[in-house]
């Protein structure tokens, strides 16, 4: 499916914004040529760094990167960068340009290895210390909560690694994804999990990143119980939560008697993933996290586009640093 009926006039910014994700991704693709001033080499050691929202996606492209032999790839919270540690290459990923976090590690490592950043606002400070930028203005989004920039710099920087040839095996090219997150937008949200009063998130290699951003998105619009691990940690303890009214979804493959163990508890099982009929490449499948964690603020009487404590950008002063 290449296109989708458009939201109705009503609908918050988030949900405009989740439902252009497709068109995004298909421009992101084709700006990659453009923008190989700031992508990685083949054989660099990379570091991306982020935060919150951003550092997920940049958990998932360090996990596609590695695993694609394209390069050691390591990603890391914008505060928590090891100062000691060289790689050939710094990677930022930051819509707003204005994260603190961001600025004074780009601001400290200029110099000693090359800085790119991506960002959809080239107007920003993060321009004055960053070696190149990629501006995804087109996936800016009006709502405080992150979707679609997120997911288009993942896309920017997956399409990149196809043609580059460095896309891991089981890994389709992204315009499967963006075909698969038309469906996504398009198919209803069962009751049991639209109802379900905790979600547990798990994923494997780079799909573990998207599901700390799924659990992420249904904390930050709905304030729901969410949790994100990897798929082979959930019988380590997370496991001790699910039960009736409660779910477990994975992103992509799930290990072997996963839905058997969720089911088992009366728990019910979500995943686009084991019927040849409904498999959603799992960048699509966070499309319908998303649109869930819309659906369940609205049920509970919140804003989805301006969550509460949460503002933009996170811009701190000097003595609280």
């Amino acid at each position: 499916m290449s296109a989708t009926a458009p939201p109705p006039a009503a609908a918050s910014h988030t949900l405009r914004e989740i439902a252009s994700q497709p068109d995004c991704w298909r421009r992101a693709a084709a700006s990659v040529p453009r923008h190989l001033p700031v992508l990685p080499h083949q054989g660099e050691r990379l570091a991306v760094v982020g935060c919150g929202t951003s550092w997920f996606v940049a958990q998932a492209y360090a996990a596609l990167r590695e695993h694609g032999g394209h390069g050691e790839t390591d990603a890391f919270a914008a505060s928590a960068f090891p100062p000691a540690r060289r790689y050939d290459r710094i990677l930022a990923i930051t819509r707003s340009g204005t994260t603190t976090e961001v600025l004074d590690l780009l601001g400290r490592l200029r110099g000693t290895a090359p800085t790119g950043v991506l960002t959809a606002d080239p107007d920003t400070p993060v321009t004055a210390v960053s070696d190149a930028v990629a501006a995804l203005d087109f996936a800016d989004e009006r709502s405080v909560v992150q979707t679609r920039f997120a997911t288009t710099a993942l896309a920017l920087l997956r399409a990149h690694l196809e043609r580059e040839g460095a896309l891991p095996p089981g890994v389709r090219p992204l315009e499967h994804a963006a075909r698969d997150a038309g469906t996504a937008l398009a198919e209803p949200l069962a009751a049991d999990v639209r109802d379900a009063e905790q979600i547990t998130f798990l994923g494997t290699d780079w799909t573990y990143g998207l599901a700390l951003e799924a659990a992420l998105k249904m904390r930050e619009a709905a304030g729901a119980w969410t949790e994100a691990y990897p798929a082979m940690e959930y019988r380590h303890g997370p496991a001790a939560v699910t039960g009736p009214h409660r779910a477990v979804w994975v992103f992509g493959r799930a290990p072997r008697g996963l839905a058997e163990d969720v089911t088992r508890t009366g728990g019910t099982y979500v995943s686009a993933s084991g019927d040849m009929h409904r498999e959603l490449d799992p960048l699509a499948d966070l499309v319908r996290a998303q649109r869930l964690a819309v659906l369940c603020a609205e049920a509970r009487g919140l804003d989805p586009d301006r969550p509460r404590n949460l503002t933009r950008s996170v811009v701190l002063t000097a003595d609280r640093g």
